[in-house]
């Protein structure tokens, strides 16, 4: 699987409430609107600037916080298809998994890598290609790669069960 896009960049220690703001975390529920406020405090150009399979890059410690899972839907919602980072807080990395986000650990990739620049990922040769050379990246577990390529894990469990035809329940926000 490869994966091709253009590059946002950002530093170390970007938490939750800056990848979707807290104060939406209750009354935003809408996809488009969670895309809409993806980064916004970090960086308001993304959300209006974002296309679908673009990569971010970053620092150390991406996703600490809490562990509100639309710090990952809102990225999903927005397109953003994979995240090269030195490395994750826990449960943000699951979430992202979950939401069919592929993450990766890359220190000199990200070191190397510049923003806007477009990169392509391969999954199956595990390596990252950028405009300063090619970068090996350690492999993603079968069962994190079956997660991420039926698009997350409620759609990999609804395969798997046999009931991908059947709609989704619809979530009523607490207080509803």
């Amino acid at each position: 699987m490869k994966l091709r896009g253009r590059v946002w960049k950002y530093g170390d220690d970007v938490n939750t409430d800056v990848i979707f703001s807290g104060k939406y975390t209750y009354t935003v529920t809408d996809p488009q609107e969670q895309a809409q406020h993806a980064l916004e405090d970090l960086d308001p150009t993304f959300a209006r600037s974002v296309q679908a399979g673009d990569i971010i890059v970053a620092g150390k410690n991406w996703g600490n916080g809490s562990s509100r899972e639309q710090a990952a839907t809102c990225l999903k919602y927005a397109g953003i298809r994979a995240i090269i980072a030195k490395s994750f807080a826990r449960i943000h990395f699951r979430n992202l998994v979950n939401n069919g986000i592929v993450p990766i650990v890359c220190p000199r990739a990200v070191d190397a890598i510049q923003h806007g620049e477009t990169i392509e990922i391969n999954l199956d040769a595990h390596t990252i290609h950028c405009a300063a050379g090619t970068f090996d990246f350690p492999p993603l577990s079968p069962t994190l790669l079956m997660i991420i390529e039926t698009g997350g894990l409620i759609p990999m469990l609804r395969r798997k069960l046999g009931t991908e035809h059947l709609p989704i329940p619809e979530i009523k926000s607490w207080g509803e």
